[in-house]
């Protein structure tokens, strides 16, 4: 059996915005999806079991792990395959920041699943690969397919958007701050749960709504400056009172000569558009002059046009 390595890339949210609630303690969602080449390293060698290794000390190295749970799902639902050709050693080379709001988890188990799927020679088609991805996680199935996409539902029902070329993003996160997603969601219900759209036919006459807005017409025009102008995320206003440094970041971004800054998820990430490698770079120095903060980690990517890939 084969050994397989793969870039697995992050994502960030050009635009979140929560229309209402989906029952099961989660909420319908309109977004805007995007992956960039800021990526880990995921390698799958052949074993009798699961085993995986992470060079990051604060990533679980055991069934806690998202991508070790991706082996473990794999092995549920294939279980001749598995009986056939055994498990596989995970090795992740982490290079998302960790508990970051960038996705860095889901697009591990992500690669895990389509590791598997070669290794043990399913062929399996994408929809299948999602239909098992979802199962995991709500991100999951964006980190398979990657470049631009609306998400609806709770993220899990995708739709391509042309990709955007050329369009560059600076990151910026606190090492040692971390929000729960889980806090962030639940204190935007407590807080603006009056203004949650209710029943099926409301809740799709949003989604249209939003297929039809400013920020899908900007991204078809391949406008970054007006893409800059229209970022949003509707969990900015819950976090940023709480976090007043993902605040301070934010504006500090917004005022560094970039096209638009804004958190990605529920944070605490802040990123920031800009037109090229160099704006990138001045913007970076202007951020650092401003902050100076051995705790702050600053980093310059790119939009990626696709997600998970085989590494060369």
């Amino acid at each position: 059996m084969d050994s397989y390595s793969f870039i697995a890339p992050a994502k960030i949210n050009l635009y979140l915005e929560i229309i209402g609630d989906a029952g099961g303690g989660y909420h319908e969602l309109a977004m805007v999806f995007q992956t960039i080449e800021l990526a880990d390293r995921v390698d799958l060698r052949p074993s009798k079991q699961f085993e995986i290794r992470c060079s990051h000390p604060e990533v679980p190295q055991d069934k806690t792990n998202l991508a070790y749970r991706a082996g473990e799902l794999m092995a549920q639902e294939f279980p001749q395959a598995f009986a056939r050709h055994g498990g596989a050693e995970i090795n992740i080379d982490k290079r998302i920041p960790v508990a970051a709001g960038l996705a860095g988890g889901s697009t591990d188990a992500g690669a895990v699943l389509v590791g598997l799927d070669l290794m043990w020679q399913l062929g399996l088609t994408q929809p299948e690969l999602q239909k098992l991805a979802v199962r995991l996680g709500a991100d999951i199935p964006f980190c398979l397919m990657g470049g631009t996409a609306l998400g609806t539902g709770r993220g899990e029902d995708l739709e391509p958007l042309p990709d955007l070329e050329n369009v560059y993003a600076i990151l910026a996160k606190y090492r040692s701050l971390q929000v729960s997603t889980g806090w962030a969601y639940q204190t935007y219900r407590q807080q603006f749960g009056s203004t949650y759209v209710s029943g099926a036919e409301a809740l799709e006459e949003q989604r249209q709504r939003f297929e039809s807005g400013a920020m899908i017409g900007a991204i078809a025009r391949q406008d970054s400056a007006l893409i800059g102008k229209l970022l949003h995320n509707d969990l900015e206003k819950v976090v940023l009172p709480a976090y007043p440094q993902v605040a301070q970041l934010r504006q500090t971004l917004e005022e560094a000569g970039t096209l638009g800054a804004m958190m990605s998820g529920s944070g605490p990430t802040v990123f920031a558009l800009v037109e090229n490698q160099e704006r990138g770079a001045d913007a970076i120095e202007r951020v650092k002059a401003i902050i100076d903060n051995p705790d702050l980690d600053l980093y310059l990517t790119k939009f990626a046009p696709r997600g998970i890939r085989v590494a060369n």
